[in-house]
């Protein structure tokens, strides 16, 4: 349609448009996709004569949820400040090991073994800030820098898993009411509060302020250094829990579980479903989650249709790429509708 027809339009029928428009918006987009993927893929189990969404379905997409979504959830924060963190996968392993190797088997050493991992994640996560904000290092170079740090020291010091976590502590991995296991919720809860963190709080506002033009927040008073270290703290802490998490699962640490399940690329593409963007500013954990679900769900089909692992890894890649391509039309879109209001 051409700008003077576009002019030309009734008042009304331009206010529905743009009423439409508002409604579609990336989060509620990641939710509608979630639900259209929920019932081709129970459309194509059922078809072998299986059931999805039965009490294991559910159980299998929620528990492949949780430790991504803890993740996913951090590296939200600093996508968001337009910054990322490709070191979490190797800092979900070493958290783990710490948690497994301090509790050795004794109740009385949980608490000890889960601060001590969560306070080495943050350390992590403020030397990342540093080398990014002091050392103006690119963000993908200083924390690949910081994930290859963490890798020799897994390799050089671990073969295998290590550490007994004791039996009370498993309840954390394996509890569930229902079909829905205890760590999911808390996970839910984990966003809720950073939901509540980035759009109820002075801090969270800095973080969008920061990813939408880090010069422009400065200027008008944000403290940028403080806002990324503040996000890469928060991030490591955040893969820390989901380190401790996979600890009480397994029922020790592992030094490659964050690597093997790919929880640094993987969490970047959760946030992006999510409708985060990647230049940051844009975005936020509600549209995450969606993306985690959306991801755990083509896992859990997948496996339930016994898909080649090359077939899954193509499917994920299109997913992403369209989601992102849709993404960026709908921002082209949005100016254009901007500039013919």
């Amino acid at each position: 349609m051409s700008t003077l027809q576009e002019n030309t339009l009734p008042a009304k029928q331009k206010a529905t448009r743009a009423t439409v428009h508002r409604r579609l918006h990336p989060t509620v987009i990641v939710y509608l996709a979630l639900v259209a993927l929920l019932v081709v893929g129970s459309v194509l189990v059922g078809l072998r004569g299986e059931v999805l969404l039965d009490q294991n379905g559910i159980l299998n997409i929620l528990t492949r949820a949780t430790a991504l979504g803890l993740v996913a959830i951090g590296q939200t924060m600093v996508i968001l400040t337009g910054s990322l963190d490709l070191s979490v996968a190797y800092l979900v392993g070493l958290t783990s090991l710490i948690a497994a190797e301090t509790m050795a088997g004794q109740d009385s050493m949980v608490l000890p073994g889960v601060l001590l991992a969560l306070a080495v994640a943050a350390g992590v996560g403020l030397v990342n800030g540093l080398i990014i904000t002091v050392l103006k290092a690119h963000a993908f170079i200083a924390t690949l820098g910081v994930a290859l740090i963490l890798r020799g020291y897994l390799e050089n010091n671990y073969t295998g898993p290590a550490g007994d976590v004791p039996r009370g502590f498993q309840h954390l991995g394996y509890d569930r009411i229902g079909p829905v296991p205890i760590a999911a919720l808390l996970m839910l809860a984990v966003a809720a509060l950073c939901w509540w963190y980035l759009t109820r709080t002075r801090p969270g506002y800095h973080m969008y302020a920061v990813g939408g033009d880090i010069e422009v927040a400065r200027l008008s008073g944000v403290r940028t250094r403080r806002t990324i270290i503040t996000a890469h703290v928060l991030c490591s802490v955040a893969a820390g829990f989901a380190g401790i998490y996979l600890a009480s699962r397994l029922g020790s640490g592992a030094p490659y579980v964050g690597t093997d399940a790919g929880y640094d690329l993987e969490s970047i593409a959760a946030v992006v479903l999510g409708g985060t963007l990647l230049a940051g500013g844009r975005g936020g954990i509600a549209g995450t989650i969606g993306g985690v679900l959306i991801l755990a769900t083509l896992d859990t089909t997948f496996d339930a249709l016994e898909v080649d692992p090359f077939f899954k890894d193509v499917v994920r890649g299109v997913v992403l790429v369209t989601a992102v391509a849709l993404y960026a039309r709908r921002m082209v879109a949005n100016r254009a509708h901007g500039r013919l209001s």
